[in-house]
């Protein structure tokens, strides 16, 4: 048999809730330069995956479990499931031009920016959530895999450099003096709002 789809799912409340801050206070700005790194690496990974890819939410899908659950080709989520992108909220441009290509580039801004939620309706209605749902159809393609994984590279959209051009703005982002303080700070923000 070959390999054609790639699923990711979690098996707790919440798809994922994003960074893990558990060891915030002994971190620096360069931990966290390198984690934004390598979690927009991944990414990359999966949007230009030669797989089919399929993400499937339950509860919380915040941060970089939102930007996971974009960067799959079919999206499926639960009915509790929320998505939030709060990165701009402390400064870090992470997934922006991948949501934007999903949900249009007025609504992907105006989430972004606005720091809002999305409930799972809302996000099918977005263009976010291909399917409302908890469980994947996982089929074989109809063409034979090559031809597959050369339709998913013409079909992705990218202008020239884009892979390249995210990283960059990313980085530029994140190296900005004060990441690890701009983290705390909206972490304090938002326990103070539970």
């Amino acid at each position: 048999a070959t390999l054609h789809t790639l699923v990711l799912r979690a098996d707790g409340r919440h798809f994922c809730t994003g960074l893990d801050l558990s060891d915030l206070e002994a971190s620096r700005d360069a931990d966290w330069l390198q984690r934004l790194v390598r979690i927009e690496t991944l990414l990359q990974a999966l949007w230009h995956c030669p797989l089919a890819t399929v993400a499937v939410a339950q509860g919380r899908a915040w941060g970089a479990g939102a930007d996971l659950f974009a960067a799959c080709e079919t999206r499926i989520a639960a009915p509790d499931a929320g998505f939030r992108f709060p990165g701009a909220q402390f400064g870090i441009v992470l997934g922006t031009r991948r949501l934007a290509q999903r949900i249009g580039t007025d609504q992907a801004r105006a989430l972004v920016i606005g720091g809002g939620t999305l409930d799972a309706a809302a996000a099918q209605a977005a263009g976010l959530v291909t399917t409302l749902g908890t469980e994947p159809v996982v089929t074989p393609p109809a063409i034979d895999p090559a031809t597959a994984r050369a339709v998913r590279a013409a079909s992705r959209g990218d202008p020239p450099g884009a892979a390249d051009a995210d990283l960059a703005a990313l980085v530029r982002s994140a190296a900005e003096p004060g990441l690890k303080a701009r983290i705390q700070a909206y972490r304090e923000r938002q326990l103070a709002t539970r």
